[in-house]
């Protein structure tokens, strides 16, 4: 590869954790969006498939204040997640790139630029929009492609694998070889000639245009997923919060009494969550497409899902062991209001007993 002459596209994902729920068929209907099917390396069976495909709406060109002018889309997935994607074309140095990285990465121009494309839609969508959150949860990601060429992906990483660590991590300077090393063990290749890197907050795709979509669309797919398990993992946090507050508030000898609607609410919550979970995790299927499969885990293990996820399954256990715990303070106070008042009906029959001796 001519390191004087590299072709290829920065690519910038942002994405918005907006509500509960996008009506993707009302949605169609206000902005004649396209649905976005999903790209694949090779050809898979029908049933490798979004099972709500997002909604896919083009932008106009914009451009920064630099000067970079960027083509991109808006994507709409019916779990609440609004994602922009930017592409800009680059020819160039390696150096060039990188210091190119390096500025964006560390910048908040595209966060600025996203939310307001985001913040206009969001204004127009009305009804499609279920429960509206106030605060926006948000993930930023970029990804590099550079055009594959005659160069083999062994010999890119050989040549290159110190330039592509500090590309995708904004860096401009060396890295320490323990950090390099631990960048390019998350690689993948599905033919002699491409590869992708892929770490948490950025990834290097060497590829055809049209086998880099895979790539692209699958990242973008997982930062969503991140973005809808930090929503929950927040969730959780709060209303475990509340309903330990609500056990302390309820003290006295009928507390457990008290503690039905409580328990209610949280249950409730909870049966929620584990919904919208499910749907997240089974949104995009692989069946089928075991290259697409293992770069899914790759970058989910990468950009940090698997780590939500195991701690959103914690707390889902934790709340539900503290249910369990609410009603069975519950159903001890019930039982002890019956029997006292069985005792009660005793007493007053003694009474009227005896009296009437």
């Amino acid at each position: 590869m001519n390191a004087a002459n590299l072709h290829g596209s920065v690519f910038v994902v942002a994405l918005y954790d907006v509500c509960d729920e996008i009506t993707l068929s009302e949605l169609r209907s206000l902005i004649g969006g396209r649905l976005l099917a999903p790209a694949f390396k090779h050809t898979t069976p029908g049933y490798v498939r979004f099972e709500r495909a997002p909604v896919v709406e083009s932008l106009e060109p914009v451009s920064l204040k630099t000067g970079e002018q960027f083509t991109g889309t808006i994507q709409y997935y019916d779990y609440g997640v609004i994602g922009v994607l930017l592409r800009f074309a680059y020819t160039g140095t390696w150096i060039d790139l990188k210091q190119l990285a390096s500025r964006w990465i560390s910048s908040l121009v595209f966060e600025e630029l996203t939310s307001s494309f985001v913040k206009q839609r969001v204004e127009s969508l009305g009804s499609a929009l279920c429960k509206r959150y106030e605060n926006w949860l948000t993930e930023d990601y970029y990804i590099f492609h550079l055009h594959s060429s005659d160069v083999s992906a062994q010999d890119l990483l050989r040549e290159h694998g110190e330039d592509i660590s500090e590309l995708i991590h904004g860096e401009t300077i060396l890295l320490a070889k323990p950090e390099n090393d631990e960048v390019l063990q998350a690689s993948i290749s599905y033919y002699p000639n491409d590869l992708a890197v892929v770490a948490w907050n950025g990834a290097f795709v060497y590829d055809t245009e049209a086998g880099a979509e895979t790539t692209i669309r699958i990242l973008e797919y997982v930062n969503s997923q991140l973005l809808q398990f930090r929503h929950y993992d927040e969730l959780l946090s709060s209303e475990l919060e509340q309903a330990y507050r609500f056990l302390e508030s309820r003290r006295g000898l009928l507390a457990g009494w008290r503690v039905r609607p409580g328990a209610t609410r949280l249950r409730t919550v909870l049966l929620d969550i584990i919904e919208l979970t499910e749907r997240t995790n089974n949104a995009l299927k692989f069946v089928g497409d075991m290259f697409s499969a293992r770069l899914y885990k790759l970058s989910a293990n990468k950009i940090g899902v698997t780590d939500y996820q195991a701690l959103v399954q914690d707390k889902l256990r934790t709340a539900d062991d503290l249910y369990d715990f609410m009603i069975e303070q519950f159903h001890q106070a019930r039982g002890f209001f019956l029997e006292s008042l069985v005792v009660i009906i005793l007493i007053i029959e003694l009474v009227f007993l005896f009296r009437g001796k």
